[in-house]
């Protein structure tokens, strides 16, 4: 894509021929990849239901909101569907060190024919907005109130931004896509998992056009990730031990759903298990080290009752793997 300012989708893709997905939907796509394209994640592996979503967002310019628990992906997902349109894609997290200045611009001292001269440096969404990118909002209800203001302008139906500073009023590129992640669907931190998430008023979030729910994989899908993130578990004495780990990472998440554990296991932490057990050549020392170190002191009797149930064996007991399961 030799102009990024420019360039527009050239071709149209079938969502039925790229993703598998039983759907007519042809979705707009560009031929030549740039700089800001993610690059393909081979192994990923896409929710038909959310990856439509994501698409309908793409094709018809909808507003589009992630929401689910962490580890589960939600903002890989939209980079990997970008990925495979070639589409432009930049993600912003809304940490508390964003603020509003970072996300529309401001005056900055610059050299110009060797003399200092003071000018306007625009922010990430004036710059994202003239261009076919797609802005992605990670951690989308953990924004600081100012922040999300600024934000509020561009979910309106025709997006106009307005520049105060410039006396300038900015129309969004055609094939700008806007496009969010969030835990908690901007209800606050109800269960206590999300600290520094913040309840957001019902007018922005009546503003998303869509909002799709992404949830843990089946379990043969996540061994299937897992398998293929940590190629030494890809036979099937490794698949038979990750199968192992999926269900203790599936106990913790249906004993926090019933209260007895205030964490659980994400995708993400049963891939970080495996990369350990790599390192360490013992599931139960590279358990210790991915997720019980995290767990409340008195919550992991409960968490090494998971694991012997799963295992058949103590969570103190050192379990050193054979050569065939590596």
């Amino acid at each position: 894509m030799s102009d990024i300012n420019t360039a527009r989708p050239d071709r149209m893709v079938s969502a039925r021929d790229l993703f598998g997905i039983d759907s007519d939907l042809q979705v707009p796509a560009f031929s030549e990849r740039d700089e800001h394209v993610p690059e393909i994640d081979a192994v990923y592996r896409f929710n038909p239901a959310v990856t439509l979503a994501i698409l309908a967002g793409f094709t018809r310019d909808r507003r589009v909101m992630v929401q689910g628990l962490h580890g589960t992906g939600k903002s890989t997902h939209i980079e990997q569907v970008a990925a495979r349109l070639n589409w432009p894609c930049v993600r912003v997290n809304l940490d508390g060190h964003i603020s509003r200045l970072d996300l529309v611009g401001k005056d900055a001292v610059v050299l110009r024919d060797g003399q200092q001269v003071t000018e306007f440096q625009e922010g990430i969404v004036p710059w994202a907005l003239q261009r076919p990118v797609a802005l992605i909002f990670d951690e989308y209800d953990a924004g600081r109130p100012d922040v999300m203001f600024v934000i509020q302008r561009i979910l309106e139906r025709d997006g106009k931004f307005t520049l105060m500073d410039q006396n300038k009023v900015l129309t969004p590129h055609p094939f700008f896509r806007l496009f969010a992640t969030a835990n908690t669907v901007g209800l606050g931190n109800l269960n206590g998992l999300y600290h520094g998430a913040q309840r957001l008023n019902h007018a922005q979030i009546d503003r998303w056009n869509i909002v799709a729910s992404l949830n843990y994989l089946a379990a043969d899908e996540e061994v299937a990730i897992v398998q293929a993130r940590v190629p030494s578990l890809a036979n099937e004495a490794g698949k038979a031990l990750v199968q192992q780990m999926v269900a203790v990472a599936d106990l913790t998440r249906k004993g926090f759903a019933a209260g007895d554990l205030s964490t659980l296991m994400s995708p993400r932490t049963v891939i970080t298990w495996a990369e350990n057990l790599e390192i360490f050549n013992d599931a139960a020392l590279a358990f210790r080290l991915s997720f019980v170190n995290k767990c409340d002191e008195a919550e992991r009797p409960v968490v090494a009752e998971y694991f012997q149930r799963c295992f058949d064996r103590e969570l103190d007991e050192s379990y050193q793997l054979t050569g065939d399961a590596r």
